[in-house]
């Protein structure tokens, strides 16, 4: 076979519980979901959300108590950091306290709020001591966050408990230059929202005052058919009624909503302005939600609110946004799912490093959705710098459906300093008695990494980190550690036999691995790169599973000058490990388990990849086919010594009778044979190809058809096992025509082996 692409679980029952000295802070509501893939999202249903991220500032407006000419409060909203709102210094100052109001025009539910201090250089006016508060109608003011900015210029963050409100307003209180001048200064003023996921539209039925009687075109069904290219128009041609216009939406049943998104028709005809939103019970009687207005440009508009449990909604068009004329119209419009907004998320830590003027290491920075920002242990004096390990606990306040974990190593250019490598991920019910649901080694790069596990139940999450990617200090770093959470919890069937352990984490995509017998370890290698192939330079990167320890171990192997990628893999009976092909396609590597160690072996004769090996009753090893790489065609068998080091062809075992008729022709045809060695130094081929065949491996080699694989065809990317050796069992599954471009078959099938040469049932 190609190689192990599976291996046992296995059920480690230690776990490391590492106590001491932490702190607290507290972090936002937010929503973080499932997602479809590896940072890929679908908008339309529940998805893995980073939180929380910045709005849209298009029509924002920003008013302040004071300012000096030519450092306007708009300043703060214009996207560059040259330019900055400076409180009046000449001919007199402006006293203490400062105030400064952004109107978002529009209710949004947020959680945060970020301040850039000017960029020139100058810590002239930067804020010390301050106060954030929000509002739904710029009178009525309730504070969300205070404390004490440092001195310096970097962006300051602040996480608060998810509120809906239109405008935020920051009071200076002192300056942090602690020279008494009473002007303050501000660069940049973003704010921070965490989205709620959009709800399910099957059940929806929507109507709306008007829609133009062209046949089948522009219903009000069309707002929400998932198609930006359709949509629901209001009357245009013989006439056009004016304003209001109303689209309702009746869910079918009460739910929990916070929020309404829009996206305007594809041309900017009927863009909506002024709006209102209401709710209703029983479709009848409307209450006000929210109102508002909204930009004449073409991205996708967003109105938050606290969360409402209703069944009807009625978004309502007021104006239209240019002026253009009376006629309304939508592409899209969804409903935000109110049932996620939680309460505060808390963290702790072991260590952070937040008492150096120039750099804010704090535990919050994980969480804060920026990847600029980053947490850091304690560092500035290396005498009282705690070593490994270091842990990130989050209490999500909640009990959710956990299933995986997204970790950003620190993004600052150049620095890599406190990538976590060695690590233990926990689950815990009431954050005392802790279970293990991951472990491994991450590679040391700056790229995201994301764990996966089997969705559990837990209210706490900690990460323990055991070492240092790359051995530079005791310090663990992280610009974003966010746990995946599912949207429902379900409770899964009784385990019968045997039971998952948590999984394993590898510093590399594991495209090979084989089981070292002797250690119980299990060994794993990508290419060259630990993500990457097709270079050839002569260097593979390996890991080593140590499923006693839960050690995960990185080795980069240059001494026998071979990729390993997609090679032939064989198991010896003295327990070697030969590895034969690939990207260097000519090489053969032997690694030895007792000095942990590999050599060189002998070269191969036909240069091959993707090809397949098998272990002979013999102790030798028989490789055939693997057209990927080398010289295309005429893959015919080999034999190779372990004890002499030599390989030798086997004429009498033609790669021609395993072909597949796949539609890339040889180069696809003879990979991933699957070989299943036997008696007497035979193999036997059961597939891909629908033939199958005996190859006898002494002398010269011989060949021996045994018939098809039942109604069975090709089946290339297939899989087959051995499940019981003595009474020569085979499983066959799956598989397609061709290597690429094919559909997949759902055969199974059985085949009993008897005697060597003979045809199998």
């Amino acid at each position: 076979m190609l190689g192990l692409s599976s291996f046992l679980p296995f059920i480690l029952s230690t776990y490391l519980a590492h106590q001491t000295t932490s702190l607290t802070l507290k972090l936002p509501s937010r929503d973080i979901r499932t997602g479809t893939g590896p940072e890929q999202y679908d908008p339309t249903t529940p998805v893995a959300g980073i939180a929380p991220t910045q709005l849209d500032r298009a029509g924002w407006t920003a008013t302040a108590d004071s300012f000096q000419p030519g450092c306007e409060p708009q300043n703060v909203l214009d996207g560059t950091g040259g330019s900055w709102w400076e409180t009046q210094f000449n001919p007199t100052m402006a006293p203490l306290p400062h105030k400064i109001v952004i109107d978002m025009k529009n209710s949004h539910v947020i959680n945060g709020f970020r301040m850039l201090p000017r960029q020139d250089g100058s810590p002239s006016g930067n804020i010390g001591q301050h106060r954030i508060e929000t509002s739904l109608d710029g009178q009525s003011w309730t504070q969300v966050g205070s404390g004490t900015y440092a001195n310096n210029q970097a962006r300051k963050t602040t996480l608060f408990q998810s509120r809906p409100a239109r405008y935020i307003r920051l009071t200076a209180q002192s300056t942090a230059e602690g020279k008494g001048y009473p002007y303050v200064t501000v660069g940049e003023i973003n704010v921070l929202s965490g989205p709620d996921p959009t709800l399910p539209r099957d059940n929806w039925k929507v109507t709306a005052d008007s829609e133009n009687p062209l046949p089948n075109q522009h219903r009000p069904v069309e707002a929400t058919d998932g198609a930006s290219t359709t949509y629901w128009s209001t009357q245009f041609d013989g006439a056009s009624p004016g304003f209001p216009h109303t689209f309702t939406i009746d869910q079918g049943s009460a739910k929990a909503v916070s929020g309404l998104t829009y996206l305007g028709p594809p041309t900017s005809n009927g863009r909506i302005g002024q709006y209102t939103i209401q709710k209703s019970t029983d479709g009848t009687t409307w209450t006000p939600v929210v109102s508002g207005s909204w930009t004449d440009d073409a991205k996708p508009k967003s109105t938050e609110f606290g969360a409402i449990t209703v069944r009807y909604i009625r978004l309502t068009a007021l104006s239209e946004a240019g002026n253009r004329g009376t006629v309304t119209a939508a592409s899209e419009i969804n409903l935000l799912d109110g049932s996620r907004q939680a309460t505060d998320f808390t963290v702790t830590v072991d260590s952070e490093e937040i008492t150096t003027a120039t750099e804010d290491g704090g535990a919050i920075n994980a969480l804060d959705g920026d990847p600029a920002t980053f947490w850091i242990t304690k560092w500035n004096n290396i005498n009282v710098s705690p070593g490994y390990p270091h842990f990130f606990k989050i209490d999500m306040q909640a009990s959710y459906a956990v299933r995986g974990l997204r970790y950003l190593p620190r993004q600052t250019p150049g620095n890599m300093q406190g990538n976590i490598g060695q690590h233990l991920i926990e689950i815990s019910a009431d954050g005392n008695s802790w279970t293990p649901v991951a472990r491994g080694t991450w590679e040391d790069d700056t790229q995201m990494k994301v764990v996966n596990w089997r969705d559990v139940q837990a209210r706490y999450l900690r990460l323990t980190a055991l070492t240092e990617a790359g051995n530079r200090g005791p310090w663990a770093a992280a610009a974003e550690i966010q746990p995946i959470i599912q949207s429902t919890f379900v409770t899964p069937s009784p385990e019968s036999a045997g039971q998952w352990g948590e999984t394993i984490n590898f510093p590399l995509i594991p495209v090979a691995a084989a089981l070292i017998p002797s250690t119980s370890e299990v060994l794993v290698w990508s290419a060259w790169n630990a993500d990457n192939y097709g270079d050839g330079n002569g260097r593979t990167v390996t890991a080593t599973y140590n499923p006693l320890s839960g050690i995960v171990t990185q080795s980069i192997v240059t001494n026998t000058g071979h990729d390993m990628f997609c090679p032939g893999i064989s198991l010896t009976k003295s327990g070697l490990i030969v590895v034969a092909g690939g990207t260097n396609s000519e090489k053969t590597s032997v690694y030895h388990p007792d000095t942990r160690s590999w050599s060189s072996g002998m070269n191969l004769i036909l240069p091959r990849g993707y090809n397949s090996q098998a272990t002979l009753s013999n102790g030798g090893v028989f490789t055939i086919g693997g057209s990927w790489s080398g010289v295309r065609g005429g893959k015919n068998g080999e034999y190779y010594d372990p004890v002499a080091n030599t390989w030798s062809l086997r004429p009498g075992c033609p790669v021609a009778p395993i072909l597949t008729n796949d539609a890339e022709g040889i180069y696809r045809a003879d990979n991933h044979a699957w070989l299943f060695a036997r008696q007497n130094n035979s193999v036997f081929h059961a597939g891909p190809s629908k033939n199958m065949n005996w190859f006898t491996t002494d002398g010269q080699g011989s060949t021996t058809p045994a018939g098809t694989r039942g109604n069975d065809n090709d089946a290339m990317n297939g899989n087959a096992i051995m499940y019981d050796a003595l009474a020569g069992k085979i499983l066959t599954i799956g598989g397609a025509a061709s290597y690429t471009s094919s559909y997949t078959t759902s055969n199974a099938h059985i085949i009993t082996l008897g005697a060597p040469n003979t045809k199998p049932n």
